[in-house]
């Protein structure tokens, strides 16, 4: 759980390391669970300005993969069992009222813990 008082950054940066292989989420997904609803474009420049992170496991709200990175993108995803289908990944089936599930809405609805 991101330290209380933290700014976007390091909560940010706590979110993206926390992913486990095969999660893939938005930027925004990223920037809401950081506590930052609303911060998608900050996320992405967070992760172009830093070395060391699961960059490949965020992609952006359509689900696609980071223009220019495409094929190292849809690589890394494949070696973790993610399905990308014409330069996107597959998006989950929708849940039961109808919205698309998201690796956080999977781990609300298993109970796992919540990152903010």
């Amino acid at each position: 759980m991101p330290a209380p008082g933290a700014g976007l950054r390091e909560r940010a940066l706590e979110v993206i390391r926390g992913l486990a292989p095969g999660e893939v989420v938005s930027y925004g997904d990223v920037a809401a669970q950081a506590g930052y609803p609303g911060a998608a474009r900050a996320v992405g420049s967070i992760l172009a300005g830093s070395d060391g992170l699961p960059w490949w496991r965020v992609v952006n709200a359509a689900g696609r993969l980071v223009p220019g990175h495409e094929a190292e993108h849809a690589r890394r995803l494949a070696a973790e069992g993610v399905v990308v289908e014409g330069g996107r990944v597959r998006r989950p089936a929708p849940d039961a009222d109808g919205g698309a599930r998201t690796a956080a809405s999977e781990r609300r609805a298993r109970g796992a813990r919540r990152l903010r």
